[in-house]
């Protein structure tokens, strides 16, 4: 099967290399976004994509626009592919892109269609609280994430996982099912489903506001926040930006999820829950209620608290709940701020 590959991010990379890795494919070109600048000396760097594709010593082309760039777009015309394999590439594809290869554009979508269209799947599951999600392949069509399904399958999601745990697993689960469904559009042995537009969710570009803390949201709200978003959430703390990078919700419904050494010191917190709870309606939401030995601090919440495990101040390197408490000599009763 001869295959172009469109992607950018270091989640599609597993899918290429799987795809290098089969004999019945023949890698004809990687199609990527144009090289960024980036760090301190602004050099242009490359995506990880290309960096992978170069290193196979595949033709990369890096339009700006793929949709109205001539010289792509006849590249693509007379590949004669059999595939177009389309993995967070970053791009919309015009329909005659789509109706260029024999099989078809075949995308690997970060969730359980129709659920979580969108650019960003992976943080919204997260952050509404989802227990699972998954890698979709789908037939592409001209809207956004609404092809034809072809196939699913589902992975938990741990309540520390954070956005980026559950793209590294996703980007290794799209990989094998990438190559299934391949294979079995060759054979002609799947049949695609519609999606029901009706069970749609969508997933949006992710904005400034959507870092932002707010401590009158219940624990689990903004643990979730915190995770989906990682690592950009941020509070205000003695009057600069805290970056709130590792949380847990002290919340009773979530102890058997709790870590080993929770559980260990289970009296101690349960105790400074039970006094936070008999005082709530006194507390101001952001108010530290408690210091956790060799753990972090504890903050009082719309509903219920939660602990800071990592935080980073500005300017300073990212540190944990306990550090942060010795390093700025913090004390119960203080207050964490707003994003």
């Amino acid at each position: 099967m001869r295959i172009i590959f469109f992607g950018t991010p270091q989640f599609a990379v597993p899918s290429l290399e799987r795809l290098l890795s089969q004999p019945e494919f023949e890698l004809l070109a990687v199609v990527t976004q144009p090289d960024k600048r980036r760090g301190r000396g602004n050099d242009l760097i490359p995506s990880p994509i290309k960096a992978l594709a170069v290193e196979h010593q595949l033709p990369v082309w890096q339009p700006r626009s793929v949709k109205r760039d001539a010289e792509t777009l006849e590249k693509l015309r007379t590949s004669q592919a059999d595939a177009f394999v389309v993995v967070a590439y970053g791009q919309i594809l015009s329909q005659g892109i789509l109706d260029m290869p024999r099989l078809g554009c075949i995308n690997a979508h970060g969730s359980l269609l129709p659920r979580y269209r969108g650019a960003a799947p992976i943080q919204w599951s997260l952050y509404h609280g989802e227990t699972e999600t998954g890698i979709t392949t789908m037939l592409m069509d001209a809207g956004m994430d609404t092809g034809a399904m072809l196939l699913k399958t589902t992975t938990p999601i741990g309540l520390l996982d954070t956005a980026l745990d559950l793209a590294e697993t996703l980007s290794a689960v799209s990989a094998d099912l990438l190559v299934e469904t391949l294979v079995g559009l060759e054979q002609r042995s799947l049949q695609s489903i519609p999606q029901d537009n009706a069970q749609a969710t969508y997933a949006p570009l992710i904005q400034k506001q959507d870092y932002q803390l707010d401590w009158s949201r219940p624990a689990i709200a903004l643990h979730n926040q915190v995770r989906g978003f990682f690592p950009n959430c941020v509070a205000t703390f003695r009057g600069t930006v805290l970056k709130v990078t590792a949380t847990l919700p002290l919340v009773a419904t979530y102890d058997a999820l709790l870590p080993a050494e929770l559980h260990d010191i289970k009296s101690e917190w349960e105790s400074l829950l039970e006094q936070a709870s008999q005082q709530h309606d006194s507390l101001t939401p952001g108010t530290v209620v408690g210091l956790l030995k060799n753990q972090g601090a504890l903050i009082q919440t719309g509903e219920g608290l939660l602990l800071l495990r990592e935080v980073q101040m500005a300017g300073r390197r990212s540190q944990s709940g306990w550090d942060f408490i010795n390093g700025s000599r913090l004390q119960i009763g203080e207050k964490i701020g707003n994003g």
